[in-house]
């Protein structure tokens, strides 16, 4: 079935009838001009070991031939396959529509340049029912590991091989990094949208903050998803470029300043980069809407909730400068090429 949709602002958390599941798991794939590689994603669904699942694709725009790609798929597969299309709004756009449409109690983004192993339902509905009944309405989900395509570990291991925690204090304190994969619960993504900004970038891991703040996650070491290197590329759904998409970044570097500011002292070189990142945005900014720069920085500063983030971004401020300088020339070095 073909589910047409135009609209990018979905609200999440309205015209919810009902949180009866059909499914225990959505997989959700959003994909843009991906057809030559979206039969990872597929193939690995078909050999699942667990099979309560349906599979949400949301096509972000594509022109090539995904479409009919995914019509000759849900004549043959052995799971349900909803295929819904917007006109181009970016990933958290497409996240934000498919939440609401979910019929799975359990919501696992699956990229669509990778795939996972046969037993990764399996086992991901398997460390979701060893946590205590109880105490289940405490977490929202379920992180494991992954690997690329030549079987190496992508990112480190949790310091423990089952870990109940949050991913700031995994991230910050215990120095976790890398790539992971994992589902949320359907009900809490209806809880926090991501946020869309029209022709901006804003981090997904603003919402990932948001969550973490509230429930914890249980976190096991175990190699469930691959990762595949080397698909970086103009199709992906999440480029951006620091000239252009400057609002949607500093509003990022903006809501980290703000929020995990309490974890500066595990981290302190860390979130000196954050600051200098926001500072170097906020300078594309006033290059770009031709504002006094001492407004600009007196706004950068004022949007800072701290002390302590505030003093930071003013340590930052030299170091952003020189980034959004060597920004500038490199814009302009490329325009000169292109014009040869």
């Amino acid at each position: 079935m073909i589910e047409q949709n135009q609209t990018t602002n979905v609200s999440l958390g309205r015209n919810i009838q009902s949180d009866c599941y059909l499914y225990t798991f959505t997989v959700f794939t959003p994909s843009y001009n991906r057809a030559y590689c979206l039969h990872r994603v597929y193939e690995s669904l078909q050999v699942q070991t667990f099979r309560d699942f349906e599979w949400l694709i949301v096509d972000d725009g594509s022109q090539d031939n995904t479409r009919e790609l995914v019509e000759n798929w849900q004549q043959t597969a052995e799971f349900p396959i909803r295929y819904i299309y917007q006109q181009n709004g970016g990933k958290n756009s497409a996240s934000n529509l498919a939440v609401p449409l979910a019929k799975g109690e359990l919501f696992l983004t699956l990229d669509s340049d990778d795939c996972c192993m046969p037993n990764a339902l399996e086992r991901l509905h398997y460390h979701w029912n060893n946590i205590p009944t109880d105490r289940k309405h405490l977490f929202s989900a379920v992180t494991v590991l992954c690997e690329d395509q030549y079987g190496n570990l992508q990112g480190c291991k949790f310091p423990k091989d089952v870990i109940d925690s949050n991913w700031l204090d995994l991230h910050y304190r215990d120095k976790v990094e890398g790539e992971k994969w994992g589902f949320q619960r359907t009900d809490v993504m209806k809880e926090f949208p991501f946020p869309v900004m029209p022709g901006q970038h804003i981090s997904d891991g603003v919402v990932w903050t948001q969550i973490a703040l509230k429930y914890q996650t249980r976190f096991v070491n175990e190699i469930l998803r691959i990762y595949y290197l080397g698909n970086e590329g103009k199709d992906q759904l999440t480029q951006h470029d620091p000239s252009r998409k400057s609002p949607g970044l500093v509003e990022s570097f903006k809501y980290t300043l703000n929020n995990e500011i309490k974890w500066l002292r595990y981290a302190p070189l860390l979130f000196l980069r954050y600051a200098t990142h926001y500072n170097r945005f906020g300078f594309h900014i006033h290059h770009s809407l031709a504002e006094p720069l001492l407004w600009r920085i007196r706004t950068q500063l004022a949007a800072i909730d701290s002390i302590a983030g505030k003093l930071l971004v003013l340590v930052a401020m030299p170091l952003g400068w020189v980034v959004y300088l060597k920004d500038r020339y490199n814009i302009s070095k490329s325009l000169r090429l292109g014009a040869k």
